[in-house]
């Protein structure tokens, strides 16, 4: 893996010198980890990876257990002076890139030490090598959407009328402890009826009766990487009202997903789906952005969004996911995510679009 290592911190450097920048300190560890390898959780205490083109530094505290460091390590205790460890290697009359999650209780102390030194937030230099997935990591995320299809596909089976929602989410849950997962993406959404109108409603005890809409929003994380996939069906009955939009919300997906492939605007893709929701009526009910971009976390820097700045490029994988939330009656969801390849993209996701009957 040390060749991958090395890649990825060969890209960043790349982006680090397209704006000048001869050094950065990378904290988040999820990027750290992208970057060396080393996997390291430090909760309130010091930790960062100082990268630069002559030789990356890491700053570790003793009680991290990193046998072997990729490269140069200082090491320290709780009661030693890391901050000023930091500022003894940085070069005080050159910029300094720091990355988003750096602690103000680290960064104000270190600019109080160099004094004059010019810090530039560049998380972006990071944040762009994540979001274009290399071979390695589109294979883990293939891997976790096949895993997500069955449970999926469990989840679907199981449900029945009568049933809570919490034990639809219990359900879940076993599912991707039992498939070897080590986490999931996020808490499981399992919504039925007027619940589903709330985006982001957490399971209760409500019971799932005939007619209800059911929209599950899930994913699970193996191997650092995550998945997320949402479908939407009906229990037993369906009113063709509620059917007709679930048609619409597919087909919106369908058509924001048709039109992904390299050197195409984000927003654009956004504008295909709002468009057609918005012509059939429910332009207002459509709340939220397109989607968003995924990795080792369910939300990673990027969106699809009709503000949004980004193109599509090779390697990226991000979410599609239009929905209609009618306040206090339903709510519907449908969920891909997808890889941009060199000619258009590949969707992660096979389990069914359509509405069907469940339970």
């Amino acid at each position: 893996m040390e060749e991958v290592w090395k890649a990825r911190r060969e890209r960043v450097l790349g982006a680090m010198e397209a704006q000048g920048l001869e050094q950065m300190i990378v904290s988040d560890p999820k990027s750290v980890w992208y970057l060396t390898g080393v996997d390291v959780e430090p909760y309130e205490r010091l930790f960062a990876l100082y990268l630069r083109k002559e030789g990356s530094v890491l700053f570790l505290n003793r009680l991290f257990h990193v046998p072997n460091p990729p490269c140069e390590a200082v090491w320290m205790t709780d009661t030693d002076d890391g901050v000023g460890m930091i500022a003894a290697r940085v070069d005080k009359t050159k910029p300094l890139g720091i990355d988003k999650e750096w602690p103000a209780r680290f960064l104000l102390p270190l600019m109080a030490a160099c004094p004059g030194m010019e810090c530039r937030l560049a998380s972006d230099c990071v944040d762009d090598a994540r979001a274009r997935k290399d071979e390695a990591e589109r294979e883990l995320m293939r891997m976790n959407s096949r895993l997500n299809d069955e449970v999926m596909r469990r989840t679907v089976a199981f449900l029945k009328e009568g049933m809570t929602e919490k034990e639809g989410e219990a359900f879940v849950l076993a599912q991707y402890k039992e498939l070897g997962c080590e986490d999931v993406s996020f808490a499981p959404i399992v919504s039925f009826g007027a619940n589903a109108a709330d985006p982001h409603h957490m399971p209760d005890e409500t019971r799932l009766k005939a007619g209800d809409c059911i929209v599950l929003d899930i994913g699970g994380k193996k191997q650092r990487y995550c998945s997320d996939m949402t479908r939407t069906y009906f229990c037993k009955e369906a009113d063709p009202k509620y059917t007709a939009i679930h048609d619409l919300v597919r087909r919106a997906n369908e058509a924001a997903e048709a039109l992904v492939k390299p050197g195409v605007k984000l927003s654009e893709l956004d504008a295909a789906a709002r468009d057609l929701i918005a012509a059939e009526g429910y332009g207002e009910y459509f709340t939220h952005r397109l989607g968003h971009f995924i990795g080792q976390t369910d939300h990673e820097q990027g969106d699809v969004s009709s503000t949004s700045p980004l193109v599509a490029q090779e390697g990226m994988i991000f979410s599609i996911e239009p929905g209609v939330y009618l306040p206090g009656e339903f709510g519907v969801r449908v969920e891909d995510l997808v890889l941009v390849t060199a000619g258009g993209c590949e969707v992660l996701n096979q389990v069914d679009k359509h509405w069907s009957l469940i339970g």
